[in-house]
């Protein structure tokens, strides 16, 4: 079969089997919990692949999101306006967290970080009650993380010039999802997938020399849809540890 006639098959079904994106006014009844770091935020190691950046995004008001919601890793850095249902202890607003891990727990679709499960409280003198309950009724649903600014892709740790090409996308916008990432052959004129490794981080074996440019298969609530920078993104010199902004701003 012709490579492109290949591919163009193949993303046709993708676009026929995409779930959407989570809808902004879809509201959702579940239960969640929190863990615990020395700083109260979260954690470098997540199931997303983020480090650094799943520690500190968002002030360190991060989740670790049930197997439904982290969906093989297409929920990562989603974002959940959370809010508790007691009355007594918790705000109307609650809180808004980024899903930058997985884990299951009992009935909870949620484990906020300390920092964002204490925001839930209607005072910092009550989230010590809040706390020593463990577990809460809660209201969430999708909404945009409001960063502002562009989507970012970060050369993973894991790469090697110029064998090997993996790559973590971030500041990806919370109400969009993101199912494929391709980056442009000039020399064939053809766009290459990369290949899902875990979490947010694609990779590619063998990549294209040269600067490459980078599409991203994305969906929300209403549509889904390729999106492309419309400069190279990736440098052909890169390295291990560069993060590059695109020209694209997801919601």
């Amino acid at each position: 079969m012709d490579r492109s006639l290949k591919y163009s098959c193949i993303f046709m079904c993708m676009n026929i089997m995409l779930m959407p994106a989570f809808s902004y006014s879809q509201t959702l009844v579940s239960k969640a919990s929190f863990y615990s770091t020395s700083d109260g935020m979260g954690t470098p190691s997540g199931a997303c692949g983020y480090g650094d950046y799943g520690k500190d995004v968002n002030n360190g008001e991060v989740c670790t999101a049930s197997r439904r919601l982290y969906r093989n890793g297409v929920g990562c850095g989603a974002c959940y306006q959370v809010r508790c249902k007691n009355n007594a202890l918790c705000s109307e607003e609650g809180t808004k967290v980024v899903v930058t891990d997985s884990a299951d727990g009992q009935e909870t679709d949620l484990i906020l970080s300390f920092k964002a499960y204490a925001k839930l409280a209607k005072t910092p003198s009550l989230a010590a009650h809040l706390c020593g309950k463990g577990v809460v009724d809660i209201e969430y649903r999708r909404v945009s993380c409001g960063y502002g600014g562009n989507l970012m892709v970060k050369i993973h740790e894991h790469s090697k010039y110029a064998d090997y090409l993996a790559i973590v996308v971030l500041n990806q916008g919370g109400a969009t999802d993101i199912h494929a990432v391709e980056i442009y052959e000039e020399e064939s004129q053809q766009w290459i997938s990369m290949r899902k490794a875990y979490g947010a981080v694609w990779d590619l074996s063998n990549p294209p020399c040269g600067d490459l440019k980078v599409r991203f298969l994305t969906s929300t609530s209403v549509e889904s849809k390729w999106v492309q920078s419309d400069k190279a993104v990736i440098p052909a010199q890169w390295k291990v540890g560069l993060t590059i902004e695109t020209d694209i701003q997801l919601t």
